[in-house]
């Protein structure tokens, strides 16, 4: 399976308590005109961050046991069989075309799910002992460390080392931080996304648009890393162009060719979705559809949470509701202020977009924000500035919050 990082440009610590910002709005530079540090300099300077990721999600983990226990229930069944997860292993057992149809007419398809996890449970099947959901959540946990890593790499490398260290374990804590863990493609994809976005910073286009295809083939919102290239190398064009320089036939052929793979997975799922159904290019629209999902600009989104407001027991949910959307719309404004790198923004600003404008499942929405990583990198930098031991503190009670809250939330009656 992909979980191959790629190194950060340099292994040289930088003093705590300064932060830069590079690559504002393009990549830094091409990589000819920098060597590659070995991997073992790259692990060695993220492993504070990834040995940090590394115990929040055991002490996650030993707190779904417990309370698991407690309620006679199986923790590894909830993360490996149940939900989506039970999906992605029915298509890795029985290929698609499988769907169920409800009483109410709608018809859910196995063909709603992308097939890059699925593939990868039937490989590890293929190869080993282990069964189709062992292999997901084999999958989710190298996948939730390659994701760690992508996201130390990109801060790392637009703030420096401690705002790297305190991006991953924000994301580590985030309440639905369990999902992590879950035999589901959020892992999966973060990985390949953060490290899409990584190459594009530092100029690697070929291993951007490889990435940004492998992305397309695990989530819709692969779209999302696919736009992020597009943008990024359409910027870096015309700054060559306003500078009076050319790219030589090499690096500017790598560009373009970055720029043609990533749709692919995306639009070739889709399209291939078309085909079988015989709907055409907009047959997996039909497909979403039979689950009640689509892309209404937020409208039913906002009439759940105005229901809210109908009675008076509800009412904490829906200010709950709408200070999380406002947190989310909050922190992509401070990112906007504080000029985070132009790829950045395209990639967090559609993830959200597709989050919150989506029509269904409307308590899946912190689940989809996941991969929206960038959105902790102005809270990354605040922690960073603050000394040690308060970062510690702050982290350390959040962690444990999370941990109750997932386990809590994952022996709930609906999906995560």
């Amino acid at each position: 399976m992909w979980c191959t990082p790629l190194p950060p440009p340099s292994t040289t610590p930088r003093p705590a308590g300064r932060f830069r910002r590079r690559s504002i709005i393009g990549p830094v530079t091409d990589l000819e005109t920098r060597a590659a540090p070995s991997r073992a300099g790259a692990l060695r300077r993220a492993a504070p961050a990834l040995l940090g990721y590394a115990t929040v999600r055991v002490l996650g983990l030993i707190a779904l046991a417990l309370w698991s226990a407690a309620r006679d229930k199986s923790a590894y069944t909830l993360l490996t069989a149940r939900w989506d997860a039970l999906w992605y292993t029915r298509v890795a057992e029985l290929g698609y075309g499988y769907e169920v149809r409800l009483p109410n007419g709608d018809v859910h398809s196995n063909l709603a799910f992308f097939p890059l996890l699925p593939w990868l449970e039937r490989l590890l099947a293929a190869v080993s002992p282990l069964s189709y959901a062992d292999g997901g959540f084999v999958v989710s946990l190298c996948a939730s460390i390659a994701a760690a890593w992508g996201i130390f790499a990109v801060a790392d490398h637009v703030y420096g080392h401690r705002a790297g260290v305190c991006a991953v374990l924000l994301w580590a804590v985030l309440p639905v931080g369990i999902v992590q863990s879950m035999a589901y493609s959020e892992s999966l994809f973060t990985a390949l996304a953060a490290w899409a976005l990584y190459a594009v910073l530092t100029g690697r286009w070929v291993a951007a648009g490889s990435l940004a295809l492998l992305a397309g083939l695990t989530r819709p919102v692969g779209m999302a890393v696919a736009a992020a290239v597009w943008v990024a190398a359409i910027d870096s064009f015309a700054r060559d162009r306003r500078a009076g320089s050319t790219p030589g036939p090499g690096p500017g052929a790598r560009r373009v060719l970055g720029m043609l793979l990533a749709p692919l997975g995306t639009a070739g799922y889709v399209l291939w979705v078309g085909h079988r159904t015989g709907e055409g290019p907009l047959g997996y629209l039909d497909v979403q559809a039979g689950w009640r999902n689509g892309f209404d600009g937020g409208y039913a989104f906002a009439r759940f949470v105005g229901e809210k407001f109908t009675s008076i027991s509800s009412v904490p949910a829906g200010v709950g509701l709408i200070l999380g959307v406002a947190s989310v719309v909050w922190l992509y404004g401070v990112g906007v202020r504080q000029r985070q790198p132009l790829p950045l923004l395209v990639y967090t600003g559609v993830v959200t977009a597709l989050a919150l404008c989506a029509s269904s499942y409307f308590g899946s929405k912190p689940r989809l924000l996941l991969p929206a990583f960038p959105l902790l990198l102005p809270l990354a930098l605040a922690l960073a500035r603050l000394r040690s031991r308060r970062s510690a503190l702050v982290l350390g009670s959040v962690a444990v919050l999370s941990a109750g809250y997932g386990a809590f939330w994952l022996n709930g009656s609906g999906p995560p």
